[in-house]
């Protein structure tokens, strides 16, 4: 490994402010998604887009998909399990038994059973997932998510970063590792973190219950959005007023491109700092109490329902962050070793933080939108790196299997209703129409009305495709 990829790993998502920064405000920091105002006056979305806003359901570790939205029930035990294949809403069409409330939506929904790549290595799949991009082992941090992608080319909206990471703190290990980065576009494009730094990076360390609770009250809120005691807005507006007459006298003996970024962040920063509108769209204490049981008081359930306020808020795209976590471990990553003291995987399955929680949280999510008329100009991508073995191994788990997994995606253009793709009758392998995850950051693209053919500048000025390879999925917008 390179000095780089050694250090990366422990970085949290990039902060906004440096540390003079920090102690000329008053310890105040703001992640650097914020840009400088103005900076996508010209990149507003193209016109015939199909979504404004895209939610995108992130599940690090690697779901079952033979659990979850591709069922065998004519398939013996040790492939389907014992868990039962359920009626959807379209005829013909089952999912797994732990999918209950999706199921009575399935009509919103386009399901990809043929999600396929070529590797079950978490790091390798994780990043091709969040990129679009295919990297070796010595670039796993080059390559920019796909928010920071549209981040970069449209920007803030309505006060609030152009992309946010709900919390941000999935870290696959060990070591930990965080993929959440800006590659090529610099630090300034990685998430806005709503968890920040996490106070556990690596989710091996510590007992682990054998049967965690799911219920889990999870403080969502910025650390960044909060004010230092004693610090008021006026206070925090007289010090910005000195920081704007010291920088105008250095603006004349310094004129280079990084002191004018800083600058503008800063004024992003204050403005995030003294938005009320902006702390309210992070504040889930305004929701109703039986709209947060709807999604359920878990951490998928409360993580979904600040989604839902983000986009209706206006923020263009918000990365739900779901996968290793310090109290249930290897969420998605159920080989059942010894050290993960987990049921057989069709048990783990049911449980409240596993499928039947995020099956609950992803339909209130669905749901929602929809009654506030928000699905039609919002995107939402369930995704995982992989899906898992058809064969359920000695131990009762399932192991990495890229070769073929599910996917879904909802609203903003997309046709519900369908399932596109297919596999075998045992799970393991595509039987037509093999999807990567390069297809699936085109179809966002598209639905943003972002075109492949756009070149944007690194750090250097040197021009790199928004993809590399991939096309939108045919029949899905």
């Amino acid at each position: 490994m390179t000095a780089h990829s050694r250090l990366t790993p422990f970085l949290p998502c990039a902060q906004l402010l440096g540390r003079r920064d920090v102690l000329s405000l008053a310890g105040v920091s703001i992640a650097g998604a914020l840009l400088p105002a103005g900076f996508a006056a010209e990149n507003s979305p193209k016109e015939g887009a199909k979504a404004d806003s895209v939610i995108f359901l992130w599940m690090g570790g690697g779901v079952t998909h033979l659990d979850s939205f591709d069922p065998k029930p004519q398939a013996p035990e040790e492939i389907r399990g014992t868990l039962k294949a359920i009626s959807t809403t379209l005829p013909g069409v089952f999912f797994g038994e732990p999918m209950a409330k999706l199921a009575r939506l399935a009509e919103d929904l386009c399901v990809v059973r043929s999600f396929s790549h070529d590797s079950n290595d978490h790091l390798l799949s994780q990043v091709y997932t969040l990129t679009g991009r295919k990297v070796t082992m010595a670039q796993l941090y080059d390559e920019p998510n796909i928010g920071s992608i549209i981040s970069k080319l449209q920007g803030p909206r309505n006060g609030l970063p152009g992309y946010i990471a709900v919390p941000g703190t999935t870290r696959p290990g060990p070591p930990p590792y965080n993929f959440f980065v800006g590659g090529w576009l610099g630090n300034a494009f990685a998430p806005f973190c709503t968890g920040g730094v996490p106070e556990q990076p690596d989710f091996t360390i510590g007992e682990k219950s054998p049967n965690p609770s799911p219920i889990a009250h999870e403080d969502l809120t910025p650390k960044d959005l909060r004010m230092l005691e004693g610090l008021s807005e006026s206070r925090l507006s007289s010090r910005m007023e000195l920081q704007k007459t010291l920088s105008t006298a250095t603006r004349r003996l310094e004129k280079d491109l990084a002191q004018q970024t800083r600058e503008g962040h800063i004024q992003n920063a204050l403005s995030l700092l003294t938005s009320d509108s902006v702390r309210s769209a992070f504040d889930l204490s305004r929701e109703r109490p039986e709209t947060i049981e709807r999604y359920g008081q878990t951490k998928i359930g409360q993580r979904c329902l600040l989604a839902r306020r983000l986009v209706e808020s206006g923020s263009r795209f918000v990365m739900v962050d779901y996968g290793y976590d310090p109290d249930y471990g290897n969420l998605w990553d159920n080989h059942n070793a010894p050290g993960q003291n987990f049921p057989h995987v069709s048990e783990l399955c049911m449980r409240g933080y596993h499928l039947a929680g995020t099956d609950r949280a992803c339909a209130a999510l669905i749901s929602d939108l929809k009654e506030r008329g928000l699905l039609d100009r919002t995107l939402v991508v369930f995704l995982t790196e992989f899906g898992r073995t058809p064969r359920i191994n000695t131990l009762g788990g399932r192991d990495h299997w890229g070769t073929c997994g599910s996917m879904f995606f909802a609203g903003g253009g997309a046709k519900g209703g369908q399932v596109v793709g297919g596999s075998d009758d045992q799970g393991a392998w595509p039987t037509s129409n093999p999807i990567g995850p390069a297809d699936i950051a085109a179809t966002i693209y598209e639905a943003l009305g972002i075109s492949q053919e756009t070149r944007i500048p690194d750090q250097l000025g040197r021009p790199h495709p928004v993809l590399d390879h991939g096309q939108a999925i045919a029949g899905v917008l």
